[in-house]
């Protein structure tokens, strides 16, 4: 598919061959963003892993110390005073056998699901729905809890969940392109150090293969993943 001239003149930015330092990538990143609308910035990271391999899966949460930039609607299953204490720390819909009726109608309208383990008898049976578009709760994903009201909160403030695709490779998204340099390299730099902390005793040989930031419509920008301890002095 062929790209269009702004596209075309971003990429006359960036060396292909070269490996940035994730300062440098975030700001020519954010150079080459022309959409009429706040891109999302992303990460994509190749590991050295066999997705194929139960043991060498890579998939867990982290909390992005400056969010995603994205509002985020949070649908509970919780009962008494935990579906009071989701309401009070801000979900934007509580229920129980009521919210699955609406689910089970089509409704879809959040990115987000949590429920008190006691809930699980109703939510499991929107396993076909809620499964295929990642919605359904996990407690990997610590969105199976009775602290319902602390799972509201993070995901509010900026947790997301990670999972390696069939490919080996994670897509994360880090923020926005109105984010400032600092906020987003802040951002990478806690991400990637969960990725390797979430790294597989079973996963052999280099780990961490390549990282590439990219925006919605912009072209992807390679990052020298050994350079991760440094970058925050680099973008004081």
């Amino acid at each position: 598919m062929k790209k269009g001239k702004k596209y075309q003149e971003a990429l006359k930015k960036i060396d292909r061959n070269k490996l940035y330092s994730p300062l440098q990538a975030v700001k020519l990143v954010k150079e080459s963003a022309s959409a009429n609308f706040d891109e999302t910035v992303e990460v994509h990271i190749r590991l050295g892993i066999d997705p194929r391999q139960a043991e060498q899966q890579v998939r867990g949460v982290v909390i992005l110390p400056h969010g995603t930039g994205k509002t985020v609607r949070v649908a509970v299953f919780a009962q008494g005073e935990k579906a009071k204490e989701a309401e009070v720390a801000g979900a934007d819909v509580v229920g129980g056998s009521d919210l699955a009726e609406k689910i089970q109608k089509g409704w879809l309208d959040f990115e987000s699901a949590i429920a008190t383990p006691d809930m699980m008898s109703i939510v499991g049976k929107l396993g076909k729905i809620l499964g295929p578009r990642g919605l359904m709760p996990n407690p990997k994903a610590g969105t199976i809890t009775f602290d319902v009201g602390k799972a509201v909160r993070d995901i509010k403030a900026g947790k997301i969940e990670y999972r390696v695709d069939k490919f080996g490779v994670l897509h994360v998204p880090i923020g926005k392109v109105s984010f400032p340099e600092r906020a987003l390299v802040e951002n990478y730099s806690v991400l990637l150090e969960e990725i390797i902390r979430a790294k597989p005793a079973a996963a052999k040989g280099r780990y961490v293969r390549s990282v590439t930031v990219v925006s919605t419509m912009g072209p992807g920008v390679k990052i020298d993943p050994t350079k991760a301890r440094d970058l925050l002095e680099e973008a004081v």
